[in-house]
């Protein structure tokens, strides 16, 4: 992980998180919302399960996350259930609330969490 301070980067907008295709094993590349916490990010996959991107973390959870221009390594985890679920809805919604002119309500609750453990 870069040397900084990733409070610094909990304000940008977007993050570009990188997988492995699970099939051809190339690289694929998306913007996502990102909310953070200490070294974990969460996001939200409003498509579930049925994102390209959550197939591809289930096959292999070590991704790439590029924050503004400071890029980190990490593990990727399905958040199911219990306090971490809770938190990570709650994160995410209250940081792009302010952000967006859409009711996010219904796409906090039914959206899969998923949690980036970055590597320190």
């Amino acid at each position: 992980m870069e040397n900084i301070d990733l409070d610094q980067l909990k304000n940008e907008d977007f993050c570009y998180l990188t997988t492995a295709g699970r099939v051809s094993g190339r690289s694929h590349t998306i913007e996502i919302w990102f909310a953070l916490a200490g070294k974990t990010l969460y996001m939200l996959a409003g498509g579930r399960e049925k994102s390209d991107w959550v197939k591809n973390v289930l096959k292999n959870p070590a991704v790439q996350v590029r924050i503004d221009k400071s890029t980190f390594n990490g593990q990727a985890r399905v958040v199911e259930g219990g306090e971490e679920d809770v938190f990570a809805r709650k994160l995410v919604l209250e940081k792009y609330t302010p952000r967006d002119s859409d009711d996010l309500t219904d796409w906090s609750r039914t959206s899969l969490p998923v949690a980036i453990d970055l590597d320190a």
